[in-house]
């Protein structure tokens, strides 16, 4: 049977648009491509652990407008189980607008309705029970927290994506996760220093389980005993950042359902985030199973 994920996050519309820079304001940008994309970071994370080979389920919440059910219809026919997404009555969905420059680097803009019940009570967390690995990210702590709690409890593996977000949040979210994966930026916020060992030590000393750090063309950084192993990413030609991070996460996910050893994972992993950077598109630019089997990962 295929590894199975399910992933609790935020759910967005987002338009993506290429251009050649950035201008100062006041300016005027013509974009060179442009496309729209249901995302977010564990939205983008399951779609990952999905085309690389396993199955994934998402559990969110949309707006109860014509978007929510667009994007859900989007989900759906990208082979995604949309069936725990929830449409709050009276909520507006949540979009975005990103621009990516010719380095592939990006601003994104988004928009969420500060109205949408964050409520989790509705949850199906019994059903954690038939996943191989549960993906969390920090734009639902509600939603994260009560899937992360139940993970524990049923012993059913966890990773969270520790992107940047208040301290709060991720006090309240890290200790709770099996796999606690950072942003190198999120790493750095928490732990309050801008040196990679030093604050995996300072997060690591208050967690039970693996803490690493997602450190883009550096690779993949984490505390394995009192050691800081890596694994460097490919060197590729960088046309698009957005999402990257998320299918990083994704494939990570999988590779260790899969039951790969950390540091096989990690090199998978970097191998389909490097690929996902040369596509633009956000998360449509995840690689195949065997384009990243083919590039060494």
């Amino acid at each position: 049977m295929k590894p199975r994920a399910i992933a609790v996050g935020g759910i967005c519309l987002t338009t993506i648009y290429r251009v050649d820079a950035v201008p100062p304001l006041p300016a005027k940008a013509v974009a060179r491509e442009a496309c729209r994309v249901v995302d977010g970071m564990a939205v983008s994370a399951a779609c990952g652990f999905a085309r690389l080979g396993g199955e994934a389920r998402l559990w969110g919440r949309v707006g109860d407008d014509a978007q929510g059910e667009s994007m859900k219809a989007e989900l759906a026919a990208e082979g995604i189980d949309v069936s725990g997404i929830r449409s709050v009555a009276g909520g507006r969905s949540s979009h975005a607008a990103v621009v990516v420059d010719a380095a592939g680097e990006r601003l994104v803009v988004p928009h969420h309705d500060p109205t949408l019940d964050p409520a989790a009570d509705w949850l199906p967390l019994d059903e954690l029970r038939q996943a191989s690995m549960l993906l969390c990210d920090v734009r639902w702590p509600e939603g994260s927290e009560a899937a992360l709690r139940a993970a524990r409890t049923l012993g059913v593996p966890s990773m969270l994506d520790a992107e940047v977000s208040p301290p709060e949040i991720l006090r309240r979210l890290v200790p709770l996760a099996r796999y606690a994966v950072f942003s190198d930026a999120g790493l750095f916020a928490l732990a309050g220093t801008g040196d990679l060992e030093t604050a995996l030590r300072r997060v690591a000393a208050g967690h039970d389980g693996h803490v690493g750090a997602s450190c883009g063309v550096a690779g993949y950084a984490w505390l394995e005993g009192d050691v800081v192993r890596r694994v460097p990413a490919p060197r590729v030609e960088v046309v698009d950042t957005l999402a990257a991070g998320d299918i990083f996460h994704g494939a990570l996910a999988l590779a260790l359902a899969e039951g790969r050893p950390i540091d096989a994972a990690a090199r998978f992993a970097c191998t389909a985030a490097a690929l996902k950077c040369t596509r633009f598109g956000g998360r449509l630019g995840c690689p195949t199973r065997q384009q990243v089997d083919e590039a060494g990962g």
